[in-house]
């Protein structure tokens, strides 16, 4: 090595959750350094994540809505889309985001490192340079925060031929005339959402009975139906055995309930999630478990050592960037407490934890699902509300989906909160804010709401939840 150099805290990855932990970390006194090995500077949420799919999801929404304008009285021509200028707007506004990270790694009061980190034991790092050069960087707590990369599932024939990921979608200038999107997850819904909206011919095979994994299978559905009705072909409860080339580009062979089907299409979008990227850390050498791909670490964030922690896609259990922000601001506090000889470390919560996909409609989920609350055997009661009942959403013309709440029986609580429809991902924050105080289905039923918006939706369940717990 070149050089050694000491610090008290030193982040692996300058992404969200890495930023965030160093900017904590120097705030509690910690010397920090920062090493980021990516070829760009921002993270996975600003170049190839939350911020560029949301840009293009953007100009979906415009095209769908240009094609209803008809319906609120306005004749506009047939829509036609100019992806090129769909991904030049993109770049432009993922160039400004990844700029602004930049310069809070490089301007902070830390110092920033470009190149690879390496473990050669649990309080080293090497760290090969962009330039060349090398440097080791040696400190008593360390936090890993390298997010994820694409997953290819073992298929035979994917490796043989051209699987698009969200990455290619997310800068393709040209998209294809037909694709069979794999997965039912958020990226994969996504993703098929803007492809149709653009003009590309969808179907969506899904190896589970639902979309969405983890979301109430009747929130699902809506989605699932509105797909189908914007002219998606979807097929769930499958079994991928075969991918080849033929028929119109590729063929996809499957197994239904019904028998075996094969499609063809141009091209295949691989949307069955991402993994960890773990790879060339030197884990090992630091004493690091890995447990089924991903790191793993305690409800302090820590991993099999103590002085190591952990933060983001990496160790999971959820891959929510606001999530990899908590997590690595806990954690730089943590190592802050141990560095002054302080052993009462705080430990992570997941009640208020927020999940939100920006399909058409939207779907927006904090605390817990129906089906979370049968497993863990929580009571709770339940009330809803649909938006083809609601007057704003009548007037904006966005009759699909509803609103549901839970809340405690004895207590009036509110447990957890989903949205299928206009908004959603706006509308929860509502009651994040409700539970985040703690407050009853009566306490929301009686805040004042202004008429008329989408956000007095949620009166209708709260007035019934209050009345249901009233009695008990």
């Amino acid at each position: 090595m070149d050089s050694s150099l000491g610090y008290d805290f030193v982040v692996i990855g300058g992404g969200s959750a890495g930023y965030a932990a160093a900017r904590t970390a120097v705030a509690q006194g910690l010397k920090t350094a920062v090493v980021e090995g990516g070829g760009e500077v921002g993270g996975l949420c600003i170049l190839r994540g939350c911020m560029p799919s949301k840009t293009l999801i953007e100009s979906a929404n415009r095209t769908l809505a240009a094609r209803e304008a008809r319906e609120f009285g306005v004749n506009l021509p047939t829509p036609t889309v100019d992806i090129s200028a769909v991904i030049a707007r993109k770049r432009s506004l993922i160039r400004d985001f990844a700029d602004y990270r930049r310069g809070q790694l490089e301007e902070g009061s830390f110092d920033f490192f470009r190149g690879r980190a390496e473990f050669e034991d649990a309080r080293r790092v090497g760290v090969i340079l962009r330039d060349g050069g090398k440097v080791a960087l040696e400190s008593s707590y360390f936090l890993v925060a390298t997010g994820s990369r694409s997953w290819h599932p073992e298929v035979p024939g994917l490796d043989e031929v051209r699987v698009l990921t969200s990455d290619d979608i997310l800068d393709a200038e040209s998209l294809p005339h037909s694709v069979v999107v794999l997965g039912a997850g958020p990226v994969a819904l996504e993703m098929a959402h803007y492809l149709q909206a653009m003009g590309t011919r969808v179907t969506i095979i899904q190896r589970g009975r639902q979309f969405l994994r983890g979301v109430d299978s009747d929130v699902a559905a809506v989605v699932e139906q509105s797909f189908r009705d914007r002219g998606m072909e979807v097929f769930t409860g499958t079994q991928l055995r075969r991918i080849e080339r033929g028929g119109e580009g590729i063929l996809v062979h499957f197994q239904t309930d019904a028998g075996p089907l094969t499609l063809g299409a141009e091209a295949v979008f691989n949307g069955l999630g991402r993994r960890p990227n773990l790879e060339g850390l030197g884990l090992e050498r630091a004493g690091i478990s890995v447990t089924e791909g991903h790191l793993a670490v305690s409800g302090t964030q820590q991993t099999a050592q103590p002085g190591i922690f952990a933060a983001g896609d990496c160790c999971g259990p959820f891959e929510i960037v606001h999530i990899a922000i908590q997590q690595g601001e806990l954690a730089a506090r943590n190592a802050a407490r141990l560095h002054e000889g302080d052993a009462r470390l705080e430990s992570m919560d997941y009640r208020l934890k927020l999940f939100v996909v920006f399909t058409e409609p939207q779907v927006a989920t904090v605390g817990l699902s129906e089906a979370e609350a049968h497993q863990k055997n929580i009571p709770y009661l339940t009330a809803t509300y649909a938006f083809d009942d609601h007057g704003k959403s009548l007037v904006m013309g966005a009759r699909c989906g509803f609103v549901k709440l839970l809340a405690a029986p004895d207590s009036g609580e509110i447990l957890g909160g989903s949205v299928v429809g206009p908004h959603a991902g706006d509308l929860i924050h509502e009651i994040v804010v409700a539970m985040h105080f703690r407050a009853t289905a009566a306490q929301l039923a009686a805040v004042p709401h202004y008429h008329p918006t989408l956000s007095e939706i949620w009166l209708y369940p709260a007035e019934e939840l209050a009345e249901k717990t009233s009695h008990t």
